[in-house]
């Protein structure tokens, strides 16, 4: 293997650009050519490649989203799309790929490791949904975004006696409301893995009031239903003054945290190794702190489970 490509699909995530980094640095330590490819999939299919030095990924580690951008491509879906895709490839010299993303991504990823290139995974996602490793790139800087945006919004909601519905991202996972509903003390956390009655959610809160919190921050991830309507709907059950924020792609946006470019670093240069070694059709996770690789089909189309104990735990801790 002399020379490889990198892209970044689907959703971006801060830390993808330390992922990046490290791809191509530890590639170029192998004495593998790296060449990104931009616009994800979409990308691939249009031969949009371009060769990538130690110093083109200088000054990156720092910074949110991706600099190789992203793309959904509805064509790579097809099997035409699949071929031209493969064409370019051949016509490029490369001779395996590492894929930032989800599980649309590694869905990609598998197709062309089917067809005979060489893909290696790196879960690159702030929902965490991805089966096979503990955390994923990007999670943990969107889960302190959120924790940030409840900081401030106590503050208010401590001044005006209010409460505050916190709409999150989330339209398939909970894990960013779970997560952050733990670390910032929301009083009630509503994820679509966990049924929930909002009569429950409005006694609680009575509950509260009677015994003089004056406050409360009620995070709703998205896939639950409107944040707007859920506010409206406890106003009418309870007659207290409620407020909405959408934290929306901010959650997507900034500086990735230091246990984010360390995943992604190691992640990265894990997926290079891989497949200066001739392995393909993987994905790289963290399990327990160390570096877990998994066959993508034992990966894709799996999601990782939100822990009961961390649900009875918010609850219990709400009082």
């Amino acid at each position: 293997m002399k020379r490889i490509g990198v892209l970044t699909s689907g959703g971006d995530a801060p830390g993808m650009n330390a992922a990046i980094r490290a791809v191509v640095r530890r590639g170029l330590s192998l004495g593998l050519e790296v060449y990104g490819i931009r616009r994800g999939f979409a990308g691939l299919i249009a031969g949009d490649f371009v060769p990538l030095s130690v110093r083109d990924v200088g000054d990156i580690i720092h910074r949110g989203g991706t600099i190789l951008r992203t793309a959904r491509s509805e064509r790579f879906m097809t099997p035409e799309g699949q071929q031209e895709a493969l064409e370019q490839i051949r016509a490029a010299g490369l001779s395996g790929l590492v894929v930032i993303g989800g599980d649309g991504s590694f869905r990609g990823a598998k197709v062309l490791t089917d067809a005979g290139v060489p893909c290696v995974g790196i879960p690159g996602t702030i929902d965490n949904d991805i089966a096979g490793t503990d955390a994923t790139i990007g999670f943990d800087t969107a889960v302190n975004t959120v924790v940030q945006a409840m900081n401030a919004i106590r503050d208010t909601a401590t001044s005006h006696e209010r409460i505050f519905v916190l709409e999150v991202m989330g339209r398939h996972s909970g894990w960013i409301a779970l997560a952050a509903g733990l670390a910032g003390g929301a009083e009630s956390i509503l994820i679509p893995e966990v049924p929930f009655s909002l009569d429950e959610v409005c006694k609680r809160l009575r509950e509260s009031r009677e015994k003089g919190k004056r406050h409360s921050i009620i995070l709703v991830a998205e896939g639950v239903g409107s944040g707007f309507a859920i506010a409206e709907a406890i106003k009418e059950r309870t007659g207290f003054e409620t407020r909405v924020t959408v934290l929306g792609h901010i959650q997507r946006g900034g500086p990735p945290t230091a246990q984010d470019r360390i995943l992604a670093s190691r992640l990265g240069a894990k997926a290079v190794e891989l497949l200066a070694e001739g392995r393909g059709g993987v994905v790289v996770g963290i399990i327990n702190g160390e570096i877990a690789v998994h066959p993508i089909d034992e990966v894709v189309g799996k999601t990782k489970p939100i822990p009961t104990e961390l649900v009875s735990l918010a609850e219990v801790l709400a009082i």
